[in-house]
């Protein structure tokens, strides 16, 4: 347990610098899967960590032992974690679970306000016309047995072509269609249990409107249409504002987009996601070893004890 009980933090501060790097190399849809994967994984592993080593050093402190029926000199003997060290993870820990607290909590409102919102909306089919000279255009996500919508608005239908328009409508039906909306809560949850997250959460945000991006392309069977629906939407909206909760095809860095589209399609890549499954298997192992090592350290505390009384 000494040095298996760190791992997942060395892992969660690679995946932080790493992770961009790797999703670059990657198509958007292996991307995303990849990014959510990897900090749902390593936010767990965080926290697990966390809870072994404070638990580990409140465990050496007298009134524990007493009540938990081991003994402190073993304790000490077999993984001398300081008080100091525990005292820091238990505080690190619990700072944790408030902040995810508070953005679930957050979070949770926004997505209940967007789903109420599509419910509100006028019509019954999936694409919803609001008359509002705004340029609007995003997806609502649903619910179970409440299909999402494709909200736009009179303004933004002005300022768009036919073909323009129809590539719009693509790129909003396929963040309805592969529930990216899931995807950026499961990163922004990972990013509050671990701080050194957050860098994923931005990349998360760009890969979903790639994979959009890339879905509108193949739907309407050109990048160059898709590319200019998408910067003629930016430029129009840039001064407008952005809604809560929702995916508009004018999100993200738009000209990391538009020069996507206007290269070839990517190529899925395997070694990244080699990469990120040896990471997250070291991760998941290394906190599996501490755990195991940490029970017999504590049954072993607990037959002295039991022995010695």
């Amino acid at each position: 347990m000494r040095i298996s009980v760190y791992i997942p933090f060395v892992v969660a501060a690679l995946l932080a610098v790493l992770a961009p790097r790797l999703t670059r190399r990657l198509a958007p849809r292996q991307a995303t899967w990849a990014l959510a994967t990897a900090a749902l994984v390593a936010a767990g592993s965080w926290v697990g960590a966390l809870a072994l080593l404070a638990f580990s050093g409140f465990g050496q402190i007298p009134v524990v032992a007493f009540l938990g029926s081991w003994s402190t000199t073993v304790l000490d003997a077999e993984d001398p974690v300081t008080r100091t060290v525990a005292a820091i993870c238990a505080v690190v820990l619990v700072a944790s679970t408030v902040v995810l607290g508070v953005v679930s909590w957050r979070r949770g409102r926004v997505l209940i306000a967007a789903f109420l919102e599509c419910h509100r909306m006028p019509g019954d089919g999936e694409l919803a016309v609001i008359d509002d000279a705004r340029l609007e255009a995003f997806a609502l996500p649903g619910l179970p047995g409440l299909p999402g919508r494709v909200v736009v608005s009179t303004g933004m239908l002005r300022t768009l072509d036919g073909a323009e328009r129809g590539a719009l409508m693509a790129h909003e039906r396929s963040h309805l269609r592969s529930h990216h909306h899931f995807f950026l809560l499961a990163l922004q949850l990972s990013a509050a249990a671990c701080p050194l997250l957050f860098a994923l959460v931005s990349e998360g945000a760009f890969t979903v409107e790639r994979w959009a991006d890339e879905d509108a392309a193949e739907a309407v069977g050109d990048r160059r249409l898709v590319a200019r629906a998408v910067a003629r939407a930016a430029l129009a909206k840039k001064d407008t504002g952005s809604r809560a909760g929702v995916l508009a095809a004018t999100g993200g860095p738009v000209p990391r987009r538009v020069k996507a589209l206007l290269a070839a399609p990517p190529v899925p890549r395997r070694m990244p996601l080699v990469v990120f499954a040896l990471l997250l298997a070291l991760c998941c192992g290394s906190l599996a070893e501490a755990a195991h090592d940490t029970e017999k350290m504590f049954e072993g505390a607990q037959h002295a004890y039991t022995a010695s009384h």
